[in-house]
Protein backbone atom coordinates (compact mmCIF):
# COMPACT_ATOMS: atom_id res chain seq x y z
CA UNK A 1 0.00 0.00 0.00
CA UNK A 2 1.17 3.61 -0.99
CA UNK A 3 1.70 6.17 1.57
CA UNK A 4 -1.43 8.05 -0.33
CA UNK A 5 -3.28 5.32 0.12
CA UNK A 6 -3.01 4.63 3.31
CA UNK A 7 -3.76 8.05 3.96
CA UNK A 8 -6.71 8.54 2.50
CA UNK A 9 -7.75 5.32 4.07
CA UNK A 10 -7.22 6.51 7.54
CA UNK A 11 -9.26 9.70 6.80
CA UNK A 12 -12.08 7.97 5.36
CA UNK A 13 -12.05 5.92 8.34
CA UNK A 14 -11.69 8.83 11.16
CA UNK A 15 -14.74 10.08 8.89
CA UNK A 16 -16.67 6.94 8.97
CA UNK A 17 -16.50 6.24 12.61
CA UNK A 18 -16.64 9.88 14.07
CA UNK A 19 -20.18 10.03 15.29
CA UNK A 20 -19.46 6.95 17.60
CA UNK A 21 -16.24 8.18 18.72
CA UNK A 22 -17.78 11.51 20.12
CA UNK A 23 -20.69 9.13 21.64
CA UNK A 24 -18.52 7.31 23.57
CA UNK A 25 -16.01 10.45 24.30
CA UNK A 26 -20.01 11.85 26.15
CA UNK A 27 -20.25 8.68 27.64
CA UNK A 28 -17.08 8.41 29.55
CA UNK A 29 -17.05 12.60 30.13
CA UNK A 30 -20.79 11.49 31.89
CA UNK A 31 -18.55 9.69 34.82
CA UNK A 32 -17.24 12.10 37.72
CA UNK A 33 -14.01 9.83 38.08
CA UNK A 34 -12.07 11.68 40.32
CA UNK A 35 -9.86 9.66 42.72
CA UNK A 36 -11.81 8.89 46.11
CA UNK A 37 -9.33 6.97 48.52
CA UNK A 38 -12.44 7.33 51.28
CA UNK A 39 -14.53 4.89 49.80
CA UNK A 40 -11.89 2.44 47.97
CA UNK A 41 -11.84 -1.18 48.39
CA UNK A 42 -10.95 -4.53 46.88
CA UNK A 43 -11.54 -3.97 43.06
CA UNK A 44 -11.90 -0.39 43.02
CA UNK A 45 -8.61 0.92 44.54
CA UNK A 46 -8.79 4.51 43.32
CA UNK A 47 -12.82 4.64 44.43
CA UNK A 48 -15.87 4.17 42.80
CA UNK A 49 -15.98 6.66 39.80
CA UNK A 50 -12.35 5.91 38.68
CA UNK A 51 -13.22 2.23 38.12
CA UNK A 52 -16.49 3.10 36.78
CA UNK A 53 -15.01 4.85 34.25
CA UNK A 54 -12.02 2.27 33.86
CA UNK A 55 -14.95 -0.50 33.54
CA UNK A 56 -17.01 1.77 30.57
CA UNK A 57 -14.07 2.07 28.68
CA UNK A 58 -12.98 -1.64 28.51
CA UNK A 59 -16.81 -1.99 27.69
CA UNK A 60 -16.08 0.41 24.61
CA UNK A 61 -13.11 -1.85 23.72
CA UNK A 62 -15.05 -4.89 23.64
CA UNK A 63 -17.74 -3.10 21.49
CA UNK A 64 -14.99 -1.95 18.81
CA UNK A 65 -14.23 -5.45 18.98
CA UNK A 66 -10.62 -5.32 20.80
CA UNK A 67 -9.47 -7.98 23.18
CA UNK A 68 -10.50 -6.05 25.96
CA UNK A 69 -9.49 -6.75 29.71
CA UNK A 70 -10.20 -5.21 33.43
CA UNK A 71 -7.11 -5.92 35.20
CA UNK A 72 -8.90 -5.76 38.99
CA UNK A 73 -9.60 -2.12 38.79
CA UNK A 74 -6.20 -1.39 38.81
CA UNK A 75 -6.12 -0.59 34.99
CA UNK A 76 -7.16 -2.14 31.85
CA UNK A 77 -5.93 -2.71 28.21
CA UNK A 78 -7.35 -3.92 24.99
CA UNK A 79 -5.34 -5.89 22.05
CA UNK A 80 -5.21 -6.30 18.47
CA UNK A 81 -2.75 -9.54 17.90
CA UNK A 82 -0.40 -9.07 15.65
CA UNK A 83 2.11 -11.63 14.47
CA UNK A 84 4.37 -11.03 17.15
CA UNK A 85 3.58 -10.93 21.36
CA UNK A 86 6.08 -7.36 21.57
CA UNK A 87 3.81 -4.57 21.60
CA UNK A 88 3.26 -1.06 20.06
CA UNK A 89 1.48 0.35 22.99
CA UNK A 90 -0.86 3.91 23.78
CA UNK A 91 -1.52 4.73 26.85
CA UNK A 92 -4.34 7.02 27.94
CA UNK A 93 -6.50 7.51 31.21
CA UNK A 94 -10.21 7.47 32.04
CA UNK A 95 -9.42 9.52 35.48
CA UNK A 96 -10.30 13.57 35.95
CA UNK A 97 -8.66 16.32 38.31
CA UNK A 98 -12.32 17.54 40.10
CA UNK A 99 -14.48 20.05 38.09
CA UNK A 100 -13.14 23.14 40.52
CA UNK A 101 -15.04 26.72 39.81
CA UNK A 102 -16.19 28.35 37.29
CA UNK A 103 -17.86 26.67 34.53
CA UNK A 104 -20.62 28.19 32.18
CA UNK A 105 -20.86 24.61 30.58
CA UNK A 106 -22.12 21.84 32.74
CA UNK A 107 -18.57 19.85 33.51
CA UNK A 108 -20.24 15.98 33.51
CA UNK A 109 -22.54 17.29 29.74
CA UNK A 110 -20.70 16.73 26.62
CA UNK A 111 -21.40 20.31 25.01
CA UNK A 112 -20.81 20.17 21.43
CA UNK A 113 -20.46 24.11 20.09
CA UNK A 114 -19.26 25.47 17.40
CA UNK A 115 -16.53 22.50 16.49
CA UNK A 116 -15.44 22.19 19.53
CA UNK A 117 -16.42 20.12 22.39
CA UNK A 118 -16.81 20.80 25.71
CA UNK A 119 -16.58 18.98 29.37
CA UNK A 120 -13.99 17.89 31.99
CA UNK A 121 -11.58 15.25 30.38
CA UNK A 122 -12.56 15.90 27.30
CA UNK A 123 -8.76 16.90 26.69
CA UNK A 124 -7.30 15.18 29.92
CA UNK A 125 -7.81 12.56 28.97
CA UNK A 126 -11.02 11.27 28.13
CA UNK A 127 -11.05 12.27 24.60
CA UNK A 128 -7.48 10.88 23.26
CA UNK A 129 -8.22 7.24 25.47
CA UNK A 130 -11.24 7.24 22.81
CA UNK A 131 -8.85 7.64 20.09
CA UNK A 132 -6.57 5.47 21.19
CA UNK A 133 -9.61 2.65 21.34
CA UNK A 134 -10.27 4.04 17.49
CA UNK A 135 -6.73 4.03 16.48
CA UNK A 136 -6.58 0.22 17.64
CA UNK A 137 -9.68 -0.40 15.93
CA UNK A 138 -8.51 0.37 12.75
CA UNK A 139 -5.44 -2.48 12.63
CA UNK A 140 -8.57 -4.67 14.15
CA UNK A 141 -10.62 -3.97 10.92
CA UNK A 142 -7.66 -4.54 8.42
CA UNK A 143 -6.71 -7.40 10.05
CA UNK A 144 -9.98 -9.27 9.50
CA UNK A 145 -10.54 -7.57 6.31
CA UNK A 146 -7.67 -8.91 4.74
CA UNK A 147 -6.38 -12.13 7.33
CA UNK A 148 -3.10 -10.83 7.72
CA UNK A 149 -1.83 -9.97 11.18
CA UNK A 150 0.47 -6.68 11.74
CA UNK A 151 4.21 -7.38 12.79
CA UNK A 152 3.35 -6.29 16.21
CA UNK A 153 0.48 -6.14 18.69
CA UNK A 154 -0.80 -3.07 19.44
CA UNK A 155 -1.72 -2.48 22.75
CA UNK A 156 -4.41 0.33 24.26
CA UNK A 157 -3.72 0.92 27.73
CA UNK A 158 -6.58 2.14 29.82
CA UNK A 159 -5.13 4.10 32.96
CA UNK A 160 -7.36 5.26 35.72
CA UNK A 161 -4.76 6.49 38.56
CA UNK A 162 -2.60 9.50 36.04
CA UNK A 163 -3.93 12.72 38.09
CA UNK A 164 -2.57 11.35 41.28
CA UNK A 165 -0.31 8.94 41.89
CA UNK A 166 -0.06 6.56 39.08
CA UNK A 167 0.09 3.64 41.06
CA UNK A 168 -1.69 2.25 37.84
CA UNK A 169 0.63 1.97 35.61
CA UNK A 170 3.56 1.41 38.42
CA UNK A 171 1.13 -1.88 39.37
CA UNK A 172 0.83 -2.81 36.03
CA UNK A 173 4.36 -2.52 34.63
CA UNK A 174 5.09 -4.82 37.82
CA UNK A 175 3.15 -7.79 36.03
CA UNK A 176 3.11 -7.09 32.29
CA UNK A 177 6.09 -6.12 29.85
CA UNK A 178 7.28 -3.26 28.74
CA UNK A 179 6.24 -2.47 25.23
CA UNK A 180 8.90 -2.26 22.16
CA UNK A 181 7.63 1.60 22.14
CA UNK A 182 5.01 3.71 23.97
CA UNK A 183 3.32 7.09 23.37
CA UNK A 184 1.28 8.61 25.35
CA UNK A 185 -1.54 10.39 23.53
CA UNK A 186 -1.64 13.49 26.74
CA UNK A 187 0.10 16.46 26.00
CA UNK A 188 0.91 18.36 22.91
CA UNK A 189 2.28 17.86 19.52
CA UNK A 190 4.93 17.35 17.59
CA UNK A 191 6.57 14.58 20.58
CA UNK A 192 7.69 15.31 24.17
CA UNK A 193 10.67 12.78 24.51
CA UNK A 194 12.02 14.33 28.02
CA UNK A 195 9.94 15.17 31.52
CA UNK A 196 11.29 17.34 33.96
CA UNK A 197 11.02 15.68 37.71
CA UNK A 198 7.92 15.90 39.79
CA UNK A 199 7.99 17.06 43.28
CA UNK A 200 4.89 17.40 45.61
CA UNK A 201 4.93 17.99 49.29
CA UNK A 202 3.23 19.27 51.75
CA UNK A 203 3.70 22.07 54.55
CA UNK A 204 1.73 21.88 57.38
CA UNK A 205 1.57 24.27 60.44
CA UNK A 206 1.65 23.49 64.44
CA UNK A 207 -2.05 24.59 65.81
CA UNK A 208 -2.63 28.26 65.21
CA UNK A 209 -5.90 28.70 63.96
CA UNK A 210 -6.80 32.11 66.25
CA UNK A 211 -7.92 35.19 63.70
CA UNK A 212 -8.05 33.14 60.69
CA UNK A 213 -11.16 30.07 61.23
CA UNK A 214 -10.55 28.34 57.89
CA UNK A 215 -8.39 28.76 54.69
CA UNK A 216 -9.99 26.67 51.65
CA UNK A 217 -8.41 26.85 48.31
CA UNK A 218 -7.18 25.05 44.99
CA UNK A 219 -9.15 21.71 43.60
CA UNK A 220 -5.71 19.72 42.85
CA UNK A 221 -2.31 19.91 44.03
CA UNK A 222 -0.99 20.30 40.19
CA UNK A 223 -3.01 23.20 39.07
CA UNK A 224 -2.37 26.52 40.56
CA UNK A 225 -5.61 27.53 42.09
CA UNK A 226 -8.24 29.37 40.41
CA UNK A 227 -10.48 30.00 43.61
CA UNK A 228 -10.10 30.00 47.56
CA UNK A 229 -11.81 31.32 50.54
CA UNK A 230 -10.65 32.27 54.13
CA UNK A 231 -13.24 32.95 56.88
CA UNK A 232 -11.36 35.32 59.68
CA UNK A 233 -12.84 36.84 62.96
CA UNK A 234 -13.07 40.82 61.40
CA UNK A 235 -15.32 43.37 60.71
CA UNK A 236 -16.60 43.10 57.14
CA UNK A 237 -17.89 47.08 57.08
CA UNK A 238 -13.98 47.78 57.55
CA UNK A 239 -12.46 45.47 55.16
CA UNK A 240 -12.66 46.75 51.77
CA UNK A 241 -13.06 44.36 48.17
CA UNK A 242 -10.98 44.38 45.14
CA UNK A 243 -11.28 42.99 41.53
CA UNK A 244 -10.36 39.72 42.46
CA UNK A 245 -11.66 39.67 46.38
CA UNK A 246 -15.15 39.57 47.51
CA UNK A 247 -15.94 40.49 51.07
CA UNK A 248 -19.05 39.04 52.70
CA UNK A 249 -20.43 39.03 56.10
CA UNK A 250 -20.49 36.13 58.06
CA UNK A 251 -22.34 34.90 61.06
CA UNK A 252 -21.06 35.53 64.72
CA UNK A 253 -18.26 38.57 63.76
CA UNK A 254 -16.96 36.45 60.88
CA UNK A 255 -15.60 37.63 57.33
CA UNK A 256 -16.23 35.55 54.67
CA UNK A 257 -12.89 36.46 51.53
CA UNK A 258 -13.38 35.20 48.63
CA UNK A 259 -11.03 35.54 46.14
CA UNK A 260 -10.95 34.90 42.11
CA UNK A 261 -7.55 33.93 40.31
CA UNK A 262 -6.08 32.46 36.86
CA UNK A 263 -6.00 28.71 37.21
CA UNK A 264 -3.42 26.26 34.76
CA UNK A 265 -1.82 23.30 35.11
CA UNK A 266 2.00 22.99 37.51
CA UNK A 267 3.82 22.98 34.51
CA UNK A 268 3.10 25.91 32.81
CA UNK A 269 2.02 28.49 35.52
CA UNK A 270 3.18 31.73 33.17
CA UNK A 271 0.14 33.80 33.34
CA UNK A 272 -1.64 32.59 36.02
CA UNK A 273 -2.78 34.06 39.40
CA UNK A 274 -3.24 32.10 42.28
CA UNK A 275 -6.20 32.77 44.63
CA UNK A 276 -4.18 31.30 47.30
CA UNK A 277 -1.51 33.55 46.89
CA UNK A 278 -4.25 36.45 46.76
CA UNK A 279 -6.03 35.63 49.95
CA UNK A 280 -2.11 35.50 51.71
CA UNK A 281 -1.48 38.90 50.49
CA UNK A 282 -4.70 40.14 51.51
CA UNK A 283 -4.67 38.59 55.23
CA UNK A 284 -0.96 39.98 55.80
CA UNK A 285 -1.79 43.63 53.78
CA UNK A 286 -4.79 43.77 56.44
CA UNK A 287 -3.36 42.57 59.83
CA UNK A 288 -5.68 40.00 60.03
CA UNK A 289 -3.84 37.22 61.44
CA UNK A 290 -2.11 35.96 65.04
CA UNK A 291 1.93 36.12 65.34
CA UNK A 292 1.72 32.50 64.66
CA UNK A 293 -0.25 32.91 61.48
CA UNK A 294 1.64 35.60 60.32
CA UNK A 295 4.71 33.68 60.95
CA UNK A 296 2.60 31.01 58.40
CA UNK A 297 1.74 33.36 56.20
CA UNK A 298 5.37 34.62 55.68
CA UNK A 299 6.06 30.99 54.60
CA UNK A 300 3.53 31.06 52.20
CA UNK A 301 4.33 34.23 50.54
CA UNK A 302 7.52 32.73 49.88
CA UNK A 303 5.77 29.89 48.46
CA UNK A 304 3.49 32.08 46.23
CA UNK A 305 6.44 34.80 45.89
CA UNK A 306 7.51 33.31 42.62
CA UNK A 307 7.00 30.62 40.07
CA UNK A 308 10.39 29.77 39.24
CA UNK A 309 11.00 28.56 42.82
CA UNK A 310 13.39 31.98 43.51
CA UNK A 311 11.68 33.21 46.38
CA UNK A 312 12.21 29.55 48.15
CA UNK A 313 15.60 29.04 47.40
CA UNK A 314 15.30 26.32 44.38
CA UNK A 315 15.43 28.26 41.62
CA UNK A 316 17.28 25.61 38.52
CA UNK A 317 18.23 25.18 35.04
CA UNK A 318 20.07 23.32 32.39
CA UNK A 319 20.63 22.45 28.86
CA UNK A 320 17.94 19.92 28.53
CA UNK A 321 15.33 21.30 30.32
CA UNK A 322 13.38 24.89 30.67
CA UNK A 323 13.84 26.12 34.17
CA UNK A 324 12.15 24.79 37.33
CA UNK A 325 8.96 26.18 38.08
CA UNK A 326 7.04 25.32 41.56
CA UNK A 327 3.33 26.16 42.66
CA UNK A 328 1.42 26.21 46.07
CA UNK A 329 -1.66 23.89 44.71
CA UNK A 330 -4.14 23.58 47.35
CA UNK A 331 -4.50 24.57 51.21
CA UNK A 332 -6.90 23.30 53.43
CA UNK A 333 -7.63 23.55 57.03
CA UNK A 334 -7.52 20.51 59.43
CA UNK A 335 -7.71 20.79 63.28
CA UNK A 336 -7.01 24.16 63.53
CA UNK A 337 -3.41 23.32 61.45
CA UNK A 338 -2.81 24.88 57.96
CA UNK A 339 -1.76 22.27 55.19
CA UNK A 340 -0.47 23.78 51.95
CA UNK A 341 0.82 21.69 48.94
CA UNK A 342 3.85 22.46 46.25
CA UNK A 343 3.81 21.31 43.23
CA UNK A 344 7.76 22.05 41.69
CA UNK A 345 8.97 20.16 38.26
CA UNK A 346 12.68 20.65 38.54
CA UNK A 347 15.72 19.85 35.42
CA UNK A 348 18.76 17.67 36.29
CA UNK A 349 20.59 20.62 37.78
CA UNK A 350 18.75 20.01 41.09
CA UNK A 351 17.52 16.94 42.98
CA UNK A 352 14.32 15.96 45.17
CA UNK A 353 16.52 15.60 48.11
CA UNK A 354 17.85 19.05 47.38
CA UNK A 355 14.13 20.61 47.21
CA UNK A 356 12.88 18.87 50.43
CA UNK A 357 16.31 20.18 52.25
CA UNK A 358 16.45 23.55 51.38
CA UNK A 359 12.41 24.04 51.51
CA UNK A 360 12.60 21.90 54.74
CA UNK A 361 14.90 24.08 56.41
CA UNK A 362 12.57 27.65 55.29
CA UNK A 363 9.45 25.20 56.38
CA UNK A 364 10.97 24.53 60.11
CA UNK A 365 12.60 28.24 60.28
CA UNK A 366 8.52 29.70 60.05
CA UNK A 367 7.43 26.68 62.50
CA UNK A 368 5.82 24.25 59.77
CA UNK A 369 7.02 20.56 58.50
CA UNK A 370 7.30 19.58 55.14
CA UNK A 371 6.63 16.47 54.19
CA UNK A 372 7.27 15.00 50.95
CA UNK A 373 4.44 13.04 48.97
CA UNK A 374 6.31 12.39 45.26
CA UNK A 375 9.41 12.18 43.86
CA UNK A 376 10.07 11.34 40.09
CA UNK A 377 13.49 11.94 38.70
CA UNK A 378 13.92 13.35 34.98
CA UNK A 379 13.04 11.12 32.59
CA UNK A 380 14.30 11.29 28.36
CA UNK A 381 14.27 8.98 25.09
CA UNK A 382 16.56 9.70 22.91
CA UNK A 383 14.67 11.95 20.59
CA UNK A 384 16.85 10.17 16.96
CA UNK A 385 15.78 7.41 17.91
CA UNK A 386 13.58 5.61 15.19
CA UNK A 387 10.72 5.09 16.65
CA UNK A 388 10.67 9.28 17.93
CA UNK A 389 11.63 10.35 14.34
CA UNK A 390 8.82 8.20 12.66
CA UNK A 391 6.17 9.94 14.94
CA UNK A 392 7.66 13.46 14.52
CA UNK A 393 7.85 12.67 10.44
CA UNK A 394 4.58 11.76 10.46
CA UNK A 395 3.04 15.16 12.45
CA UNK A 396 5.42 17.06 10.72
CA UNK A 397 3.50 16.07 7.34
CA UNK A 398 0.28 16.40 8.41
CA UNK A 399 1.02 19.75 10.78
CA UNK A 400 3.44 21.25 7.43
CA UNK A 401 6.52 21.99 9.62
CA UNK A 402 10.13 21.03 10.89
CA UNK A 403 9.42 20.49 14.19
CA UNK A 404 12.11 18.81 16.48
CA UNK A 405 10.87 16.87 19.63
CA UNK A 406 11.32 19.10 23.03
CA UNK A 407 11.30 18.20 26.83
CA UNK A 408 8.25 19.47 29.33
CA UNK A 409 7.77 20.34 33.13
CA UNK A 410 4.61 18.01 32.91
CA UNK A 411 4.50 14.69 34.05
CA UNK A 412 2.77 12.02 31.75
CA UNK A 413 2.68 8.24 31.34
CA UNK A 414 5.68 8.39 29.16
CA UNK A 415 8.09 8.45 31.93
CA UNK A 416 7.51 5.17 33.54
CA UNK A 417 8.35 3.18 30.08
CA UNK A 418 12.39 2.38 28.59
CA UNK A 419 11.35 3.87 25.31
CA UNK A 420 8.51 6.01 25.19
CA UNK A 421 6.82 9.80 24.04
CA UNK A 422 4.19 11.64 24.67
CA UNK A 423 2.14 12.93 21.18
CA UNK A 424 -0.47 15.32 21.34
CA UNK A 425 -3.50 15.52 20.43
CA UNK A 426 -3.02 19.27 21.28
CA UNK A 427 -1.18 21.01 18.73
CA UNK A 428 -0.07 24.48 20.24
CA UNK A 429 -0.14 26.17 17.11
CA UNK A 430 -3.69 25.49 16.82
CA UNK A 431 -5.48 28.75 17.52
CA UNK A 432 -8.12 27.55 20.50
CA UNK A 433 -10.68 30.69 21.10
CA UNK A 434 -11.17 32.77 24.52
CA UNK A 435 -14.03 30.67 25.61
CA UNK A 436 -12.85 26.94 25.25
CA UNK A 437 -10.87 25.98 28.50
CA UNK A 438 -7.60 24.22 28.38
CA UNK A 439 -7.05 21.16 30.68
CA UNK A 440 -7.64 21.24 34.04
CA UNK A 441 -9.48 24.08 33.70
CA UNK A 442 -13.00 25.57 33.62
CA UNK A 443 -14.68 25.17 30.52
CA UNK A 444 -12.48 22.44 29.26
CA UNK A 445 -12.69 21.45 25.76
CA UNK A 446 -10.94 20.87 22.48
CA UNK A 447 -11.63 20.91 18.77
CA UNK A 448 -13.20 18.32 16.58
CA UNK A 449 -11.12 19.04 13.77
CA UNK A 450 -8.51 18.79 16.04
CA UNK A 451 -9.30 15.33 17.74
CA UNK A 452 -9.70 14.21 13.53
CA UNK A 453 -6.18 14.99 12.77
CA UNK A 454 -5.03 13.47 15.39
CA UNK A 455 -6.46 10.24 14.93
CA UNK A 456 -5.31 10.04 11.58
CA UNK A 457 -1.62 10.76 12.81
CA UNK A 458 -1.93 8.22 15.24
CA UNK A 459 -3.37 5.38 13.10
CA UNK A 460 -0.33 6.38 10.37
CA UNK A 461 2.13 6.63 12.75
CA UNK A 462 1.43 3.20 14.01
CA UNK A 463 1.85 1.77 10.81
CA UNK A 464 5.10 2.85 9.80
CA UNK A 465 6.03 1.73 13.71
CA UNK A 466 4.86 -1.62 12.08
CA UNK A 467 7.84 -1.41 9.32
CA UNK A 468 10.66 -0.92 12.51
CA UNK A 469 12.93 -3.22 13.53
CA UNK A 470 12.46 -2.61 17.64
Amino acid sequence: MTDQVLKQQVHDYVESIWEDAVSDIATLVAIRSVEDLDHAEKGKPYGPKPYEALSEAVRIASRLGLDAHNLDGHIGYADVSGASDRQLAMIAHTDIVPEGPGWTFDPFKLTRKDGYLIGRGVLDDKGPLVLSLYAAKWFADRAKGTGEQAPYTVRAIIGSNEETEMADVEWYLERYPQPAFCFSPDADFPLICGEKGGFSATIRSRDISDVIVSLEGGTAGNAVAGEATAIVRADADALPGTDRIEVKPASDGHVRLVAHGIGAHASQPQGSINAIGLLVDYLLDHDLCSAAERDFLDLERLVFGSTDGSTLGIAATDDLFDPLTCIGGTIHTKGGTFEQTIDARYPSSITGEEIARRVGGLAREHGCELSVDLDMVPFSTDPNSAPIQALVATYNEYAGRDAKPYTIGGGTYARHFKVAGAFGPNDPTYPMPDWVGSEHSADEGFSEEQFKRALEIYIVSLSRLMELEL
